[in-house]
């Protein structure tokens, strides 16, 4: 059997592995996985321009803000798939999503246009979440697409309230679960909530 000492040893070394990658906001529990999936599957087909923009964004204190580039895998071949061509982004950060987006889109694609919108990608201030919805749900068409990044956050929508979380992470966290039950009840749209990246739930207008 492991001593205490060895089992605390053992944990702050799981902890040194964690969050190694830019934008590792994975929920998966194990990080091996995580990174096999990202050198598997993610990294041998990314983009050069996005794999710049990654590598220079590592170097930022903030670099958590990212895009996972698993995530952004997954939207680039989203927007390919429902072959959109007018999408928004609201929170660019550095441009990794917004990247992302734009080599998706065909050459007569536009990353901004005022009508009826295919995609839009909200990454933004988690408080003004509803806000945004407010006014995105009359923007993009119907059977378009809204992602709302984050829903999951850190997981901390599940945690009880003594939970020790980081500052930040507390602050946001009742907008967030305030996001995702007003989601859950919106007759105008369909929903899918996936554990890619720091969760993203999918809105498909209906009416």
């Amino acid at each position: 059997m492991a001593t205490n000492a060895e089992i605390n040893g053992q944990n702050k070394e799981n902890q040194a592995g964690r969050h190694q990658e830019v934008g590792h906001k994975s929920l998966l529990q194990s990080d091996a996985l995580y990174q096999y999936i990202l050198e598997t599957s993610v990294y041998p087909r990314e983009p050069e321009p996005m794999k710049q923009l990654r590598q220079l964004t590592a170097n930022h204190p903030w670099n958590i803000m990212t895009t996972s580039a698993d995530e952004g895998q997954f939207l680039n071949m989203l927007l390919k798939l429902i072959n959109a061509k007018n999408t928004m982004e609201i929170g660019v950060y550095t441009g990794y999503s917004l990247l992302a987006t734009a080599l998706a889109l065909p050459h007569d694609g536009k990353t901004e246009y005022h009508g009826s919108f295919d995609f839009i990608f909200v990454d933004a201030d988690k408080d003004n979440y509803l806000n945004y919805h407010k006014r995105l749900i009359d923007l993009v068409k119907v059977g378009g697409l809204i992602g709302y990044d984050n829903t999951l956050w850190n997981g901390a929508v599940v945690a009880p309230p003594d939970a020790p979380l980081r500052k930040y992470v507390r602050y946001y966290k009742d907008f967030v679960l305030e996001l995702n039950k007003a989601l859950a009840v919106d007759p105008r749209i369909e929903i899918c909530q996936l554990p890619v990246g720091d969760g993203i739930t999918l809105c498909r207008r209906i009416s």
